[in-house]
This record gives C-alpha cells, structure tokens and sequence, in this order.
C-alpha cells in the first residue's frame, strides 16, 4: 500500500496527465468535428473515421490504441522515477513535433503549454531521483522495499 505522500503524488501525477489527455483530445475534437467526408478523405483519416466516426480515440500517432500496458511500474523508486523522468521527454519531444507540424496559432499556443509542463515534470521527477539517492545509504530505502520486506 502507498504511503499517504505517495498516494497523494500519484493522484496529483496522474491528475495532471489526464488534463493533459483532456486538452489534447479536446483539440481533436475542435479540428475535426465540422469535417466533410471530402476532407476526411484527403486527411487519410477515412480508415479511423469508419471505426470511430469523429469521436475522439486514445490512440499513438502510428494508429495503436493507448493502452495501461505502455505504463511501466516496477516499485522501485529509482527505477520509476528514471521511467517519469524518460517518459516526460518523450512527451516533450512530441510535443516539439507537433509544433514542427501545426501552423495553428490556437493549437500551437496549447501545445506550448502542455510543453512546459512536462518541462517542469521532468525537472520536479529529477529533484525527486535526487532526494532519493541521497537517502540510498538510510536503513531499508533502496536496497529492498520496505513495503515487502520488513527486517
């Protein structure tokens, strides 16, 4: 079981990476309600249209729907913490690519913000290695989980 400081930053990450997914989809959503089936198209966004007409589908840019099995979890706080941290630049780096693509205003204005935030992520979840490997050498932190070990 979580701790309270843990649970409570579990809820807080997890809080804010559904807002990020709420944003995004809601652009979607804005640039492809109104679209004609001429436009849908010329998008080559036929296929998905045929499966999901205009909703809005959790899926990678490839066409693979997101799924909790791309969430890696170990329950080792470095190791999840270093996972965060790779994870937040990936999705900076997607966002970076979606900047390189978009020529909306609207759009890229949003995109910039959700940028910055995982900036500050990445930043907060490296402060949070650090304070962890600090305390490596305390009694029962790194060397087995204490949640599962006790002795």
């Amino acid at each position: 079981m979580l701790s309270g400081i843990g649970c409570i930053c579990v809820c807080v990450v997890g809080t804010e990476e559904l807002g990020h997914l709420e944003m995004v989809a809601a652009i979607v959503h804005q640039l492809t309600r109104n679209m004609t089936v001429e436009e849908i198209k010329a998008a080559g966004m036929d296929a998905y249209f045929v499966d999901h007409t205009s909703g809005v589908y959790p899926q990678f840019a490839s066409g693979t729907p997101w799924t909790a099995a791309t969430i890696a979890v170990k329950g080792d706080v470095i190791t999840d913490l270093t996972e965060d941290m790779g994870a937040e630049q990936k999705a900076r780096t997607t966002y970076d690519n979606i900047l390189r693509l978009s020529d909306d205003p609207d759009v890229n204005n949003v995109i910039r913000f959700l940028r910055e935030r995982e900036v500050v992520h990445f930043q907060r979840f490296g402060e949070a290695l650090r304070l962890a490997t600090e305390r490596m050498d305390q009694k029962n932190v790194y060397a087995v989980n204490p949640a599962f070990d006790r002795g």
